[in-house]
Parts: C-alpha cells; structure tokens; sequence
C-alpha cells in the first residue's frame, strides 16, 4: 500500500503523560503498575496502571455535556505533545471536512453509566432515573468518545468509533488508510482511550484472567493480566516525497472468531493478521526489527502468540509485550503500543518485558526480557481481541 505519513503521535499512560514519559520510562525499567486504589470500598486485589490527575482535569465549560472519566483521558490526551496544534493545521490545510476521525475504544464511557445505576433517584412517574447530572444521553453510548473528539477537535470528516475490544486503536489505522486511499478524506486523526471502571475490573477478573500480582507477561510463572488506562492518538496523512519521518507501511486484519474470550489454538488469526501486514507493506519476516505483541501475560495468550511469531520470524527478532509498563488498557493498547513501536522506530530503544525473568520454555528465542538499544527501520505491533478480532500494524522509520 502506499505509505502514510504520520505528522504527530502522542500517549499517556500510567507512566505519565506524552511521550517522554513513555520514553522515559521505558529506558529506565520504571513501570506504571500499582496496587489497585481505584473504585470504592470493594476492590480487587490486584495491580493497574492508573492515569494521574483525571480526578482534578475536568473538561472546559463548552464541552461539559460529555463530561465523564473517559472523555477527561481523551481531553488530557489530546494536549499533550503539541497534538491539538497539528490538527489545527491540518484542519486549515485540509478543511474540516477532509480530515477523517477514527477513534478506537472497548468501553468507552461505561463507567460514568456505572455511577448513573448506582445513584438512581425517584422520578415524579414513580420509576427509578438517572440522577439529573447524568441524564446527558451521549455519555452512555459506545460512541461517546467519537463525538466528544470531534466536537473537541472541530473536524467534520468521516466520524468512526470502531469498538472490536483490544483490537480496537490498532484497526484505526486500517480504517484510516481505507478511507485516505479511497479518496473521502485527505488526512485523518487515529486514537483510542479507554479508562479503568467497575465493569473492565470485575468483568476481566469474573474470566478468571486477573493476576493479583504485576503481570509478567511471557514468563514461565505468568498467571494472569494488569488491567490499565490509557489514551494516544497520532496524525496520518498521504506521504509525499519529501517527507522522511515515520510512516505506516502496513496493516493487517483478521477474525479467526474461534472463541469468545480464548485465542486460536494454533494462532490461526496472529498469522493472518502479521502475514496480512507484511504483504500490504511489500516486507519479509526478516525485515521487522522490533514487535510489539498483545502479550497480555494469560497463560494460554502468551504461549500462542509466542507460537506463532516463531513459525514466522528468524531468532534475530526482538520481540516484547510492554504491557508490565501500562498494564492492559483494552480499547487503548493498539495506540499505545503503537506509540511504543514508532519511539523504538526514532530512538532505537526496543523495550524488554518488565516483571518477567523465568524464560517460558514453550516460547521461542524472539521473547526478550531485557532491553536493547539498536537501529531498526521497521516494528510491527501486534493487537488482538476478543472474538479473534486481530490487528497487525507496521510501521517504517
């Protein structure tokens, strides 16, 4: 496919917000994890990534009516990294209506429907409501996050929010591309933000999927995931031929829909979706520097995932999951690691597995645990949902 410039990139995390401190944070071995504080009296015993100050970044007046945990993450999101400038330019370049939003998101703002349940008042018809400063209909559908960005961004384009679990700020880029190459826009903003709740700690943990230690994702005693929050987004638009930044080269897609929660055993959907990539970007195996995988430290996830990058790519290979860094953020982990991706792309830090150190003999010799510092001019990352809903993007340097 024709390449895509990315103009602008940004994350926040519960390493901090932007890119240095992801960056940072990265090269240091410092992860975002703590123990869970999140919620009211019942909580799980467990670990998360938690963002700081979202309790005290309330959204301006003119957007208040989308005002909710999930929104407030997209807001603190977009005003890092000089992000809402760049889309001002390209708005005045472009035109409103010429620049695409494709926005990424598993539960979006759930939690704030969470809170309108657990605060239902008598209504004069004598049914149970939602409290008056709840009864602000945007804030519980799954496209809340979709028009909150676009009424906080100005832009007209093309409007999609695309909800495929932790798939789902991976297959933005996908959508993106579709739409720049198809002529209906000439550039397009690409992001995800999910945020922690109720639904996220007790729905994941009622799978029996919730570690009540850091997650290690790929290691030998893994039992389980750190749940996370977070929010990115990142600026495409056509390359020309002066451009000499960063570029998505590739992406792939699949639905293997071999279960509802539980991966295909022989990692049907992974191979499609990385060898999809490859192809789209005209590269081989060989060519991918650095991979960032869904590794979200399950113990069936891991082992497949592992499986199937072995039976694709040489042992040269540095292949991680960051997610002992953020924790799982759902919804937000295809941009996320797709941030981490393109930084190892510009600054040639190509993270290990923070929290692991038991090598999984049933893993191949691509999982590294520790970091390395080396040039590479492709990474590939890897995003995968529930339903076999798969994305495998690749990016050029």
């Amino acid at each position: 496919m024709p390449p895509l410039a990315i103009r602008r990139y940004t994350a926040t995390t519960a390493l901090g917000h932007g890119r240095d401190a992801q960056l940072n944070g990265l090269r240091e071995g410092r992860g975002g994890l703590r123990r869970n504080d999140f919620g009211g009296d019942e909580r799980l015993d467990c670990w998360i990534g938690r963002v700081d100050g979202l309790e005290s970044e309330a959204l301006p007046d003119a957007l208040a009516q989308w005002e909710c945990r999930n929104n407030r993450l997209a807001w603190l999101a977009l005003r890092q990294d000089g992000m809402l400038d760049a889309v001002r330019e390209a708005r005045a370049r472009f035109g409103a209506d010429r620049v695409a939003l494709v926005i990424g998101t598993s539960t979006s703002s759930i939690g704030a429907s969470e809170e309108a349940y657990a605060r239902l008042v008598d209504a004069p018809d004598g049914q149970r409501a939602f409290p008056k400063d709840l009864q602000r209909p945007i804030v519980h559908t799954p496209h809340s996050l979709g028009d909150f960005v676009r009424h906080a961004t100005g832009l007209n384009g093309p409007c999609v929010t695309v909800a495929t679990a932790c798939s789902s700020s991976a297959k933005v880029f996908a959508q993106a591309a579709r739409l720049i190459h198809a002529g209906l826009a000439d550039a397009a903003l690409v992001g995800g933000v999910d945020t922690l709740c109720g639904s996220v700690l007790f729905g994941f943990n009622s799978l029996g999927l919730v570690s009540q230690d850091k997650c290690k994702p790929f290691d030998a005693t893994r039992d389980g995931l750190s749940l996370g929050e977070a929010g990115g987004f990142a600026l495409l638009e056509r390359a020309d031929a002066s451009h000499a930044g960063l570029t998505l080269r590739g992406y792939g897609e699949s639905s293997d829909a071999h279960h509802m929660s539980h991966p295909h055993p022989e990692g049907l959907g992974a191979r499609l979706a990385m060898g999809d990539a490859l192809r789209r970007a005209g590269l081989q195996p060989a060519d991918i520097g650095y991979l960032n995988l869904h590794g979200t430290a399950t113990p069936a996830n891991d082992t497949i995932e592992a499986q199937a990058v072995a039976a694709m790519f040489p042992e040269t290979l540095h292949a991680s999951s960051t997610k002992g860094w953020t924790g799982h953020t759902l919804g937000a982990a295809g941009i996320v690691e797709s941030v981490i991706a393109m930084l190892a792309l510009e600054h040639g830090v190509l993270p290990g597995i923070l929290n692991s150190s038991e090598h999984d003999p049933a893993c191949g010799p691509q999982i590294r645990f520790d970091n390395q510092d080396r040039a590479v001019r492709y990474a590939m990352n890897n995003s995968f949902g529930f339903g076999g809903n798969n994305c495998s993007l690749v990016f050029a340097a």
